[in-house]
């Protein structure tokens, strides 16, 4: 019986990498998803938008008019790894027009798919990065894509993994005993989706089931697990080979569930920039220019990116709420959505203050001034020294006006209008 993950080769291996690059021109590469085929199936683009709602699938796939999906074969083999292919996602948010993410797609031969995990994640006592060299991302990409650095805004420090692992008759510790599933599977889990191992993070017994609360039972054959650094799939009985249902998981994992984790990276890098845009509101002048602009970057993420359900197939809607948890999208951007409120309140109420003091200036301008002439005008008086001497009246008035405390509270509202807008 083999029980550490570390020294186990599973039936099928296989880790699905997520980097963010940039795109400095629209690549040469075929257009549409990294095509899989089983049987007479193919998971292409028009094929997987049978999956989804439309509104998703314009931002996973594109349109004919606007493509956003790029995707090129490969057939290369770097120590365990081996390249199957490679696609590129535009990502463009207002302040990243440029941003994309690459989506490299291997199979892990031997017993090395946790300590090719653990290296990618850059753990402590790891084997060296497997994605240097031949397999470095800027390597892959050269002519294509950038690799985003991590100082850049929205750059995860290491890339996003997706491990998939279906065990053999002799790995019990993730098999089903009689219908049940050991506890042993939920740390095998973990360790794909951690990127870890005990030695890396031991985890307390006691504390395995709240870290694994919100893996996502697929059916009895298999589970999956989202962490805000990797997820996993894992099976749950053995692998029978070709032919065997896990030809249909192996298939999905790479294709419909990946999308909605891709979706799931990119409504995050969005509210990482609505996030950024709030706090930085009251930074110069014109406020109300920027929260409107604010108000339309929010109102368009809302419309075209903000889903938290994709499709009337249960498991991808359970993958995405699952990533959106792990980074508390819905949270935050309800928490965006309120802030943007409040500061649209503070615009009507500055923009109100300003007409009522606009409005009192007239009134106490306006006012002196039209009683005096209407006086002029009944009485039938013409003389210039009677305008002159109505006209000092009027002015005498207005400064008294000015001198009370509706008069000061009227310069003093548009004394402070005056300052922001000179800020």
């Amino acid at each position: 019986m083999t029980v550490d993950l570390s020294s186990l080769t599973g039936a099928r291996q296989a880790i699905t990498v997520i980097v963010p690059v940039q795109l400095p021109a629209r690549p040469s590469w075929a257009e549409g998803p990294l095509p899989f085929e089983l049987g007479s199936r193919r998971t292409d683009a028009v094929t997987r938008q049978t999956y989804f709602t439309p509104a998703a699938a314009r931002v996973l796939y594109g349109t004919a008019e606007r493509p956003c999906r790029w995707h090129r074969f490969a057939d290369l083999t770097h120590g365990p790894l081996h390249l199957h292919g490679m696609e590129l996602l535009r990502t463009a948010t207002v302040g990243g027009r440029r941003h994309a993410l690459a989506v490299l797609h291997f199979t892990v031969e031997g017993p090395a798919l946790l300590e090719t995990l653990r290296a990618i994640g850059h753990r402590h006592s790891a084997t060296p990065d497997p994605l240097a060299g031949p397999l470095a991302p800027d390597v892959l990409l050269r002519g294509a894509a950038e690799p985003r650095t991590e100082g850049s805004p929205f750059a995860i420090a290491r890339p996003y993994t997706i491990a998939f692992l279906t065990p053999e008759a002799g790995h019990t510790p993730a098999l089903r005993d009689n219908g049940r599933l050991p506890e042993t599977a939920d740390r095998w889990l973990w360790q794909l989706a951690s990127r870890s191992t005990d030695a890396d993070f031991p985890v307390v017994p006691e504390q395995l089931p709240g870290l694994t609360e919100h893996a996502v039972r697929i059916s009895a054959d298999w589970s999956t697990l989202v962490l805000r650094h990797g997820a996993a799939f894992l099976g749950h009985r053995p692998d029978e080979g070709d032919g065997d249902f896990y030809d249909f998981a192996a298939l999905h994992h790479r294709t419909v569930y990946l999308d909605a984790l891709l979706l799931g990276t990119v409504q995050r890098d969005h509210i990482d920039e609505l996030t950024d845009a709030l706090s930085g509101v009251f930074d110069g002048p014109r406020l109300g220019r920027r929260v409107a602009a604010l108000e339309q970057q929010i109102a368009g993420f809302r419309s075209t990116y903000w889903r938290q359900h994709l499709t009337a197939h249960g498991p991808a809607n359970e993958l995405l709420l699952a990533y959106q948890a792990q980074y508390r999208l819905p949270d935050r951007f309800a928490e965006i959505l309120g802030e943007a409120a409040d500061y649209s309140r503070l615009v009507q109420t500055q923009d109100s203050q300003q007409i009522a003091g606009a409005l009192g200036v007239l009134t106490i301008l306006g006012l002196p001034l039209g009683t005096a002439l209407s006086i002029l005008q009944v009485l039938d008086d013409h003389a210039p020294a009677h305008l002159l001497l109505s006209l000092a009246a009027a002015a005498l008035v207005t400064g008294v006006a000015f001198t009370t405390r509706y008069g000061r509270l009227v310069l003093s509202s548009l004394r402070d209008r005056l300052r922001k807008e000179a800020d």
